[in-house]
């Protein structure tokens, strides 16, 4: 065992003890006329989130935490709900360190709320404001829900913020708005700092500008998540990609965390085995590096994101459409994305799974089926889509064989990266617990820890993904054989299947495989070291 999961450990343990003691302050004394829980869980194979099995025990939950884990609970129960778990697995429910599903979380419909595509699949809290996205005022927009959510400062909405779309660094003014702007998020409860250098216009910052507010971002104890520059072949390499995330952190003195790590498309694949050796050489020099990862083969972005040049989207999809109607610049245009379909393993490997801001009814159909209707080219026919709006796609140009390299390692933990129109938003967990529980490579404690325990520990929530007395009481009672994914590319939005109980924060959401119409969810936020919110101007004191 490393000295830094020693030194988690014992933290772990200190805390547990530190808030088992602050609750039983309050609550009714053992052997007294009332129960001092609310429910007690019994009977199921407890899995904690270290992955160890912890026997025989009861688990139970008073005011929103885990108050006892023992034998014979249930027996000391009164007046009280028990929930029978026999033949089940009980775990800490799974946290999702990247998501898009700030739509729901932060909707002002309360069945949106309820985020049951993740709630069914046994996840108790999301992270949102991903690739740099960020969420505009996350801390008053925040309201109960269905499931935690917790938000990361977006280097993409900072820049756009400060800069616009436009294809130029900041001057020292702007990168001090851009600075302050961190500092604002970060101090209102963001846990990192979120980058997407593969998109626009966050494609168009230098490595040393992501460094400087990275740095703030670590001084502020967050860690910095990045989807990277390139994750294939289409502008600087995989390889010399990662070696730049690698770099941000060693300078910004930030821990590293790799969004939905992969090798992407036919020129790369077989570069995992050079990743993974990148990423452990790093760690053994002290570096923290870890990564998530969803088990299916095709990704999912936007036409626009997935096949037009960075420099066509300077100014953003009106300058683009303005260099479409110029024909010499259009040739240009359409000679690289013919080139990036190609990488992608052709117009067949490229899914349209929605349409924005226009109505063709391609949605279900390839770029190829599509060119084919309209008798033209797989790149006019994406220009022809990109002239009124923009298309998103599922894009299947991973290798199993990476998929699985990436899966064996135990700095990859479980993230769906869900979107809209792809199945990884409503599937991901039971596929993945199909494919390596079931397909028979992974344990099953290995699985819960890397979809909780190791989550909690990595993206610093401090009193989740364990089952330890003190604990906030997010748990998931699943059926370790029914426990499957029903969402496919034909229909991304079937609920998963086997999770028979969901509670988070103490209340039950899911019930006997039905949603109960609690929102006992919150914003989960960060805490910024003593002091460091109090400066001024963003500058230390």
């Amino acid at each position: 065992m490393r000295r830094s999961e020693l030194r988690y450990g014992a933290a772990r343990l200190a805390l547990s003890a530190l808030l088992a003691l602050a609750i039983q302050g309050c609550t009714t004394p053992k052997g007294s006329a009332g129960s001092p829980f609310d429910i007690v869980i019994t009977g199921g194979e407890m899995i904690n989130g270290d992955g160890r099995p912890l026997g025989n025990v009861d688990i139970a939950i008073r005011n929103g935490r885990i108050i006892r884990v023992a034998p014979g609970l249930a027996r000391e129960a009164k007046s009280v709900r028990v929930i029978n778990a026999q033949g089940q697995i009980v775990a800490p429910g799974f946290i999702d360190p990247h998501t898009h599903a700030d739509g729901e979380v932060f909707s002002s419909d309360e069945e949106e709320r309820a985020n049951l595509a993740y709630a069914y699949q046994g996840v108790t809290t999301v992270v949102v404001g991903n690739d740099g996205q960020g969420i505009t005022d996350f801390p008053t927009r925040a309201a109960p829900a269905g499931t935690n959510y917790a938000v990361l400062a977006g280097f993409g909405g900072i820049r756009r913020e400060v800069l616009g779309e436009a294809d130029r660094a900041p001057n020292d003014a702007e990168l001090e708005q851009m600075r302050l702007a961190v500092r604002r998020d970060m101090c209102g409860g963001a846990l990192g700092l979120s980058a997407g250098l593969y998109y626009f216009p966050q494609s168009f910052a230098k490595t040393d500008e992501v460094v400087v507010l990275a740095r703030d971002t670590g001084r502020l104890g967050g860690y910095y998540d990045t989807h990277l520059r390139d994750e294939g072949d289409f502008t600087v390499g995989v390889i010399a990609a990662l070696d730049e995330a690698l770099e941000i952190g060693r300078r910004a003195q930030i821990p590293v965390h790799l969004s939905h790590i992969k090798a992407l498309g036919p020129a790369v694949w077989g570069q995992s085995e050079d990743m993974i050796e990148r990423v452990e050489a790093a760690q053994a020099t002290g570096q923290i590096v870890t990564a998530d990862q969803y088990p299916w083969r095709a990704s999912g972005t936007r036409i626009s994101s997935a096949l037009v040049p960075r420099w066509a989207l300077d100014g953003g999809m009106e300058a683009l459409r303005g260099r479409l109607r110029d024909p010499a610049t259009e040739e240009r245009i359409a000679s690289e994305i013919a080139a990036n379909i190609a990488r992608r393993g052709g117009p067949e490997s490229l899914l349209i799974t929605g349409e924005i801001d226009t109505e063709h009814g391609f949605s279900g159909k390839t770029l190829g089926a599509v060119a084919g209707e309209w008798d033209t080219s797989p790149q006019a026919a994406a220009i022809r889509i990109l002239q009124d709006g923009d298309a998103r796609l599922a894009s299947f140009n991973m290798s199993p064989d990476d998929i699985a390299a990436f899966a064996g390692r135990e700095w990859v933990m479980t993230g769906s990266d869900g979107s809209a129109g792809h199945p990884r938003k409503y599937a991901t967990y039971p596929k993945a617990w199909q494919d390596w529980v079931r397909g028979g490579a992974m344990a099953p404690g290995r699985f819960i820890r890397l979809s909780s325990g190791k989550v909690a520990d990595t993206i610093g929530l401090k009193d989740r993904g364990y089952l330890a007395e003190g604990y906030a009481a997010d748990i998931v009672i699943f059926d370790s054989s029914a426990f499957l994914p029903l969402a496919n590319y034909s229909a991304p939005k079937e609920y998963a299947r086997g999770v028979s109980t969901l509670i988070v924060n103490g209340e039950v959401v899911i019930e006997a495989g039905k949603y109960t119409g609690a929102l006992p969810g919150r914003l989960l936020k960060g805490q910024p070291p003593g002091g460091m919110c109090d400066t001024v101007q963003g500058k230390e004191s």
